[in-house]
């Protein structure tokens, strides 16, 4: 008897608009955003890009720079819509004016490309650029364009919104009810909070990787890593992917590699410090010098691509990072979703987690292979990884088990499928 093979039809091939405040580098938004445009290219769409920052090719690119929330005009006017509650009537002005520009280039957007459906990235649920959602909400308004609205955090998850001088505008855009659009969020505790809050309906559409394709490993460029961040081949590299910002919790994986009480143990972290000042870096510092450990931030030798740095030293990826690690820590505190686990997950990696609430909610009852704690580096914490460390079938076993859970749960497919549905429940086909 021969096998069926359940072909989801993805309808007629569409002009998709991605457009958001910023679509370049490595930030969780921009790497979600090119993901879902590799799925919906795969299935014969076409995809375009409006930003204030953007790194795709200038011929599908429109390029607006005051829609990147880093613009001084933007940055000026930002500062005086939170942390208040009146605005002056000159702010509200501004607003109304730069809103107008705005709506004039994603109108441009739109006829340039002749778009037939908008992805808004993250502009219509967090507030970094009010005029540019106002602007947003505005030409979907008078267009009825069909919209996917891929919401990656929300206002309320954020303390530096909570006294706002412009409730008005974020119950109009952050995010607002309008025909035709699809909501997406990225975890389940999203969008309880937004049928709570805004009587919104959502569909979860969580991070995912590539899991249908292998990872790389070791090859010419990058097998001397270890040696050129000055590891040796026995250490213990502790990796910790992420910049240093204090919802990382990093002052924990600190405390582990102290309490570990083993020279080979190692701290690596990859990326740098993010937008929040140095309070948190001089912290660590403190913390590192009081453990008697070696931390090695090698954020200047890990980008985007291959390459020189600035000294004429090489450059890795942090996917040429993963394979020489033997140990990653994730010790948020809170996540929108966890990029970071998923890689470790993808490149057979144990990990410490922290269980932080989506984790705790989304992630951990599939059943991955973890070493949990809770806010706390107990006992049992160090001695579980001392295990892991010095035991290489298990390892083994974590990593495979982890690995099918990360393609059954996470990969392109998982997202290909909820994105034919989404498309399906705007136009009416494909299903």
């Amino acid at each position: 008897m021969g096998s069926t093979t359940c072909i989801l039809s993805i309808g007629t091939p569409k002009r998709i608009g991605f457009i958001s405040t910023r679509l370049k580098g490595t930030d969780g938004v921009t790497l979600e955003a090119r993901k879902w445009a590799r799925i919906l290219e795969d299935m014969d769409h076409q995809c375009f890009w409006m930003a204030g920052e953007l790194d795709a090719p200038p011929e599908v690119s429109h390029h607006v720079p005051l829609a990147f929330f880093g613009h001084p005009e933007i940055a000026d006017l930002q500062s005086r819509l939170f942390g208040v509650t009146t605005r002056s009537r000159e702010t509200t002005d501004r607003i109304q004016a730069i809103k107008q520009q705005l709506k004039e280039e994603i109108y441009r957007f739109l006829d340039r490309f002749n778009i037939e459906v908008v992805i808004s990235e993250n502009i219509l649920s967090l507030p970094m650029h009010v005029p540019l959602g106002l602007a947003m909400v505005e030409v979907l308004a008078e267009t009825g364009l069909p919209t996917i609205a891929h919401h990656h955090d929300f206002t309320w998850e954020r303390e530096r919104f909570v006294i706002s001088a412009v409730n008005d505008y974020l119950r109009c855009a952050f995010p607002p009810a309008l025909h035709r659009i699809e909501h997406v969020v990225i975890n389940s505790m999203a969008q309880k909070e937004l049928a709570r809050r805004c009587s919104l309906p959502s569909a979860i559409i969580p991070n995912v990787l590539d899991y249908e394709t292998p990872p790389p490993g070791m090859d010419d460029y990058n097998r001397d890593l270890r040696r050129e961040i000055g590891l040796a081949d026995d250490d213990w590299f502790i990796l910790q992917p992420t910049r240093v910002v204090p919802r990382k919790g990093i002052e924990h994986a600190i405390e582990l590699v102290r309490r570990l009480k083993d020279p080979r143990a190692k701290l690596v972290i990859s990326h740098p410090a993010g937008d929040e000042g140095n309070a948190y870096v001089a912290m660590l510092q403190d913390r590192i010098a009081d453990a008697g450990i070696e931390v090695k931030f090698i954020a200047d030798r890990v980008g985007e691509k291959r390459g020189l740095n600035a000294a004429g030293r090489k450059v890795y990826t942090l996917f040429d990072v993963y394979p020489h690690a033997d140990l990653v820590t994730y010790p948020s505190y809170y996540e929108g979703f966890g990029n970071a686990f998923l890689e470790a997950i993808y490149f057979g990696k144990p990990v410490v987690v922290n269980t932080y609430a989506v984790y705790a909610r989304d992630i951990a009852p599939l059943g991955f292979r973890t070493i949990a704690m809770s806010n706390l580096v107990t006992r049992e914490v160090v001695e579980q990884v001392r295990e892991i460390l010095q035991n290489a079938r298990l390892r083994e076993e974590w990593a495979r088990t982890n690995y099918q859970l990360g393609l059954k749960y996470f990969s392109f497919a998982v997202a290909r499928r909820k994105l034919v549905a989404r498309l399906a429940n705007l136009f009416g086909e494909g299903l």
